[in-house]
């Protein structure tokens, strides 16, 4: 398969960030999202995956096929590609050297479903998710527990529609997931300058949950010494 490497840092990459498109596209259309994250995280690997399928769309590839797709036969499609997903990962994760906890999955569309599911497998893939314009085939059971995510959608996307993305939150929310979501008015399926630039920014500027449960207990050990 035709992967993209945007960036292959000087010695052992920090951070691995991979890109993963729509249905129908190439790893080509993900590059310009790719460099940006290159510039803005210096150290990381940055690779552009290619779908592993030729679409039935006519052009480009695809994660799985949605000619005839339902919501009743769409999360047994996932279920079909997520082994050559999850083992793409571990792939580059090997070749990089690096672990799940510096891993970064960022999905459009399509893509977006994947990544997302894949934090419903039994194996931990990657500490970040950033879904864009994307869903879950189905609402799911539970994250992973050290996985944060960051959903980012276009509020006049009229391929998959942002409701999705809010649904998937409020559930998220309520499970007690470390997430984050976006939805950006007058933005379409695609991913604009404003999607990166909120992309970017959750990705710089959220501090996982974990990270603040571990300076809660920091503090509730200092008042138990105090005491």
């Amino acid at each position: 398969m035709a992967d993209i490497i945007v960036q292959q840092p000087v010695g052992d990459p920090k951070q691995l960030f991979m890109l993963h498109h729509g249905v129908g596209a190439t790893p080509e259309g993900l590059v310009p999202l790719g460099r940006r994250l290159a510039q803005e995280f210096p150290q990381a690997l940055v690779v552009c995956m290619q779908g592993p399928q030729a679409s039935d769309l006519g052009q480009g590839y695809q994660w799985f096929s949605v000619l005839g797709i339902t919501e009743e036969n769409r999360l047994a499609r996932v279920a079909a590609a997520m082994p050559a997903f999850v083992q793409a990962v571990q792939d580059w994760q090997a070749r990089a050297h690096v672990g799940p906890e510096a891993t970064a999955l960022v999905g459009f569309s399509q893509g977006a479903i994947m990544a997302l599911e894949s934090t419903q497998q039994d194996v931990y893939l990657a500490g970040r998710v950033l879904a864009l314009s994307g869903r879950f085939a189905q609402l799911p059971k539970a994250p992973h527990a050290h996985t944060t995510l960051h959903l980012v959608h276009g509020k006049a996307d009229t391929v998959m529609h942002y409701g999705y993305t809010v649904t998937a939150a409020e559930h998220l929310v309520a499970l007690g997931a470390d997430v984050t979501a976006d939805v950006i008015p007058f933005v379409g399926h695609e991913v604009s300058q404003d999607v990166a630039d909120t992309a970017v920014e959750r990705l710089l500027g959220h501090l996982p949950k974990r990270h603040w449960e571990a300076v809660q207990r920091a503090a509730e050990q200092d008042d138990s010494a105090e005491d």
